[in-house]
């Protein structure tokens, strides 16, 4: 998992509220166990004027002249400026993997649905809660200001505006520390490798036979 320290990057919203994973990547694409190749379909159903298809090649698909993505002015976004309830409904992993891939790392809400919350920190996404006028002041900011950035400081866990003010945010410690070094729960895990081979290799001496079937 790559490491979340510091993002400066353009903001693209989504001024809906409750934003559930089908629409954030819809099942007909959940094809796959990679966390990649997803970034294509992110938010199909809006971003196309058609109806897309498993391992379709997405460059030739008629784009939604309507949809916020398609804007040359969001183009290369990093940051997703969203409203209450986003990561709603089933809790397909597959959601924070459609948004890393495609180039979001941080998602900025008044409020998410837990399992989706949580895959987030799993998966190299932030995501922040600020509260409800907040998020309407940096949708007015988005709207009136062509390019405009933001840049997420994870390890001061503050957001600074263009004009050098700053928003606060909370987070979890742990899930703080997993995201500025980039571990993911197998990366986690591996922290231990060489006290696992040493409690294995232990094991077995103690208990041969319960090895003898699985090397012969």
């Amino acid at each position: 998992m790559k490491a979340f320290t510091t993002l400066d990057g353009v903001v693209a919203p989504m001024d809906r509220a409750n934003v559930d994973t089908d629409m954030i990547i819809p099942k007909q694409f959940l094809k796959s166990i990679k966390r990649s190749g997803f970034g294509p379909n992110l938010f199909d159903e809006l971003r196309y004027l058609d109806e897309g298809q498993p391992g379709q090649d997405c460059s030739g698909r008629p784009l939604n002249p309507d949809f916020p993505l398609n804007f040359p002015r969001y183009a290369g976004a990093s940051v997703l400026l969203a409203r209450e309830n986003f990561g709603c409904g089933s809790s397909r992993e597959h959601a924070p993997w459609a948004l890393e891939d495609y180039g979001f790392r941080c998602v900025i809400a008044p409020s998410f649905a837990d399992i989706f919350f949580n895959n987030c920190f799993k998966n190299g996404v932030l995501p922040i809660v600020l509260p409800a006028d907040v998020v309407d002041g940096l949708f007015k900011a988005v709207y009136d200001n062509e390019g405009y950035r933001l840049v997420v400081d994870l390890a001061e866990q503050k957001i600074r505006r263009p004009d050098g003010s700053e928003i606060g945010f909370e987070v979890d410690a742990f899930r703080k520390h997993c995201l500025l070094n980039g571990l993911d729960d197998i990366g986690l895990t591996l922290q231990d490798a060489d006290a696992i081979a040493e409690f294995e290799q232990q094991w077995q001496k103690k208990s041969p036979w319960l090895f003898r079937a699985h090397s012969a």
